[in-house]
């Protein structure tokens, strides 16, 4: 497919953005795809012709009469917005021109930004999911979160794609953001140091005793590709059991999870069906005769759409186990048209279903194993330039107090006041790491304090250890 024909579900600009104008959960076709496309409506007479007509009047009133003269483009793209806005669907967006001259440009080998998918919900800018290993995920941002200010400047209400230009920025430079998270009423003041964000999608790895892994971060054009060179690695390792992590990857190509599974789905299992407007259904089914070995899959509420499809495909049609928490529950599929202009929109063209014909749009798949992260795991990252000390209140002493109890500490309570026990435990986390005893948790202490959390992130996960010992006994 060429670059103009690119489905919205890759990159949003060179900045930080997976996805369109970015909603959570992308799944789309490539243009084309759609059994739909035939029947889609025509100008004709009578009330239609009459709400165009009505339309045109509009447009030439605003032009010849309106106190000052407006641009011909800008009235148009504002009426297409205006219509995809009524849909009151947030997976249906637009793109003029500048907007998608600037997403063109982005879709290379990498980018440069925070690293992270975004949506508007409720005017709200809300981080779908941080893409591996960039500076979004090291912070601590996590699906669900919200960006409220970016260096000052408030989100709330903002077009998408005016915040992507707002948070976007060089390799090296700092986004300082305010984020506010479900359940809490805090805000948290979060730096990012962007930097160059490599666009892998897929992370292959041999646990031993041969059990494999392999990380899917989100489905791309590559994707398919890249999972089937890193499982024949692994077979050719010896692997006797597969895991499949799914956790955070916030969907893509229907194309990509379709072919993927087709490597998976044994005995030409239905994989997904694609239900349109007047009824109709498609069934996509595997082309996989039988099973080579077992496979267990993660997934969490960071988990949408095609990692849905996948997901459901492995428990409906593998009977194959699901390990971690409730998937976020999207179930339509979008599909994207380009304009001559070169400006771009992404419409809601059909809602597919499980293998069992199950509809989990807003409901999510359930685990067969229900296991949830210990608290760590959900933290932001401490600004190492602010010093924090006896008696302060508020966020930032709140995370640290989580931090030191995640490292076996015990900071006395963990409500955010910065208490003399909480002290003893900065000093006592200072003496073992040989940091000047303090009290004070700035600069190296903070640095070594997020260390050892992300250590512990990378041996204490509970969702994958479960994944193996459920893997194991189905090898025996």
């Amino acid at each position: 497919m060429q670059i103009r024909k690119r489905t919205l579900a890759l990159l949003l600009v060179a900045a930080l953005f997976l996805g369109s104008t970015s909603t959570y959960g992308f799944l789309q076709w490539k243009m084309g795809g759609s059994p739909l496309a035939k029947e889609m409506p025509r100008l004709g007479s009578g009330e239609q012709a009459a709400n165009f007509a009505k339309f045109n009047e509009a447009y030439q009133t605003i032009r010849g009469k309106y106190y000052r003269q407006i641009d011909d483009q800008k009235l148009l793209d504002g009426a297409i917005s205006g219509m995809i806005q009524a849909l009151d669907d947030p997976y249906s967006t637009y793109m003029d021109k500048e907007t998608a001259d600037q997403f063109h440009m982005s879709l290379s080998s990498s980018f440069e930004g925070i690293g992270a998918t975004i949506e508007s919900i409720n005017g709200r800018v809300t981080i779908s999911s941080p893409i591996k290993g960039s500076p979004a995920e090291k912070a601590g941002l996590r699906a669900g979160d919200q960006i409220r200010k970016v260096n000052g400047q408030t989100l709330d209400g903002m077009e998408i794609n005016q915040a992507v230009l707002l948070i976007r920025g060089k390799k090296g430079s700092k986004a300082e953001l305010e984020i506010t998270r479900p359940g809490s009423s805090d805000i948290m003041h979060v730096s990012v140091v962007r930097d160059e964000i490599p666009l892998e999608t897929v992370y292959g790895e041999n646990l031993g005793n041969g059990i494999g892994k392999i990380q899917i971060t989100s489905f791309s054009e590559n994707t398919a590709k890249r999972f089937e060179e890193e499982l024949k690695k692994l077979e050719a390792q010896g692997m006797k059991g597969l895991i499949i992590d799914v956790r955070d990857n916030p969907g893509g190509f229907l194309e990509a999870v379709n072919e993927i599974s087709n490597l998976l789905i044994p005995n030409k299992g239905i994989i997904l069906q694609v239900e349109y407007r007047n009824g109709q259904k498609e069934v996509f089914r595997s082309k996989l005769e039988n099973a080579k070995y077992p496979v267990v899959c993660l997934i969490n509420g960071g988990s949408a759409s095609a990692s849905e499809i996948l997901a459901g495909a492995l428990k409906e049609s593998g009977g194959y186990p699901l390990v971690g928490e409730k998937t976020f529950g999207k179930g339509t599929v979008q599909q994207s048209k380009a304009f001559d202009d070169g400006s771009n929109f992404k419409y809601t063209m059909a809602k597919w279903l499980t293998p069992k014909g199950n509809w989990i749009h807003k409901k999510g798949v359930e685990p067969d194993y229900s296991v949830a992260q210990p608290a760590y795991f959900k933290l932001t990252a401490l600004n190492p330039e602010t010093a924090l000390k006896r008696d302060m209140t508020g966020s930032a002493v709140k995370t640290l107090q989580q931090m030191l109890i995640g490292v076996g500490l015990v900071p006395g309570r963990d409500d955010g006041y910065f208490s003399t026990q909480t002290e003893e435990a900065v000093k006592t986390f200072q003496r073992v790491n040989g940091l000047p005893v303090t009290g004070v948790a700035e600069g190296e202490t903070t640095l070594k304090l997020m260390e050892a959390i992300s250590e512990k992130k990378k041996t204490n996960d509970a969702q994958l250890e479960k994944a193996i010992s459920v893997i194991r006994s189905m090898i025996k």
